[in-house]
């Protein structure tokens, strides 16, 4: 079962900064999933559409450019990431789970992407895109074929992980509180990966490997990797 660092290893490090994800390079994981907001002139590393939970600031990030954005403190004194600070820092070293939350021109996203995979920064294999926006993967899985694109869910639907399917996705990312057997029988019977998120708890992590999960999100990736190679050793 794969272990990717939800926010880098945010249980440890600020969510989303270049702590948490050095970190998670250092600990070794399979995967780092990010969350990614539209600026006025550039991508961010951050979960919410407003700065107040986790940084110094306030109001929208889509309101401000990614100069004024960098003078807040995103913890720890750390700044909020640019999308290419990210791919700078991992280097190619592992999968890149990138999750669009409030996004716009996905056009710039897919020439950054081109870019970087044009220089060597990263390759194909190691670019994950997820969303809840199913309308935005939907539109880079045409814009990109060879995307690896994720579809996210905090539901069971009642024709299962089809809605992944059609949208020739690579994985399908669910809730931990939702998922079981008969999703994850029917996502991997449509060729899918299933993901759940976010998976602490030892017992989670014992009832994700019971019904075949190919991986998990966890803010305490070092614990969790430990943890895994306990039990299957």
């Amino acid at each position: 079962m794969k272990i990717f660092a939800h926010r880098g290893a945010s249980g440890h490090y600020p969510e989303n900064t270049k702590s948490a994800i050095l970190e998670a390079l250092n600990v070794g994981v399979d995967g780092i999933e990010v969350d990614i907001q539209s600026a006025l002139d550039d991508y961010m590393l951050i979960h919410d559409s407003w700065l107040d939970r986790t940084t110094s600031g306030h109001g929208k990030v889509s309101d401000f450019t990614a100069q004024q954005l960098s003078q807040l403190d995103a913890g720890n004194g750390e700044q909020i990431p640019t999308l290419q600070q990210l791919l700078d820092w991992n280097n190619n070293k592992t999968l890149l789970n990138i999750e669009l939350k409030h996004t716009f021109e996905l056009e710039k996203f897919v020439s950054i992407l081109n870019s970087n995979i044009a220089k060597g920064i990263i390759t194909k294999g190691n670019i994950l895109v997820s969303s809840f926006d199913h309308h935005q993967i939907h539109w880079l899985k045409n814009r990109l074929a060879w995307l690896q694109i994720g579809a996210l869910t905090s539901s069971i639907p009642l024709d299962y992980a089809q809605f992944a399917q059609k949208l020739n996705a690579f994985s399908v990312h669910v809730d931990k509180s939702f998922v079981n057997k008969a999703f994850v029988d029917d996502a991997i019977a449509r060729g899918l990966h299933v993901y759940a998120y976010t998976v602490d708890r030892p017992e989670d992590i014992d009832f994700m490997l019971k019904i075949g999960v190919h991986g998990i999100f966890t803010n305490y990736p070092a614990r969790s990797k430990k943890y895994l190679a306990n039990i299957i050793t």
